[in-house]
């Protein structure tokens, strides 16, 4: 989604937009990843805005936790684009090794079971022949 500088989503739209719980979008706001313009009770989400929404999401999908996303993005705010991207690669890479040890766990607990079940339904099949 491509929004203009100057448009604005409402809190209803936001969740909309991005799939989100009313909950979900309250909770980012609480922990300071988001901080849309307040008018009395209505938020409103602008560019900025729904461009740091599409990073959490991404940064959620591939695993991190929502506290490293925060200082991540704190880092474009305080020091730049540059500083983030150095700290966007130290974080993939460590991401990255969580995820193959991961994938590792998985691939053995898959052949564990297969084995398991391929034992009992031979046990199974010697009982009924």
């Amino acid at each position: 989604m491509a929004l203009a500088e100057d448009a604005r989503l409402s809190f209803k739209e936001m969740c909309a937009e991005f799939d989100v719980t009313p909950r979900t979008l309250r909770y980012y706001e609480y922990i300071e990843l988001l901080q849309p313009d307040r008018e009395g009770r209505s938020r409103f989400y602008g560019a900025r805005e729904c461009a740091r929404m599409k990073l959490i999401l991404r940064g959620r999908k591939f695993g991190f936790q929502l506290e490293e996303i925060r200082q991540w993005l704190q880092i474009y705010e305080e020091q730049g684009n540059e500083a983030q991207m150095k700290a966007w690669v130290e974080l993939a890479d460590r991401q990255l090794g969580e995820l193959a040890e991961q994938r590792q766990q998985m691939d053995e607990a898959i052949d564990e079971l297969k084995s398991l079940r391929d034992k009992i339904e031979g046990s199974l099949s010697e009982k009924t022949s």
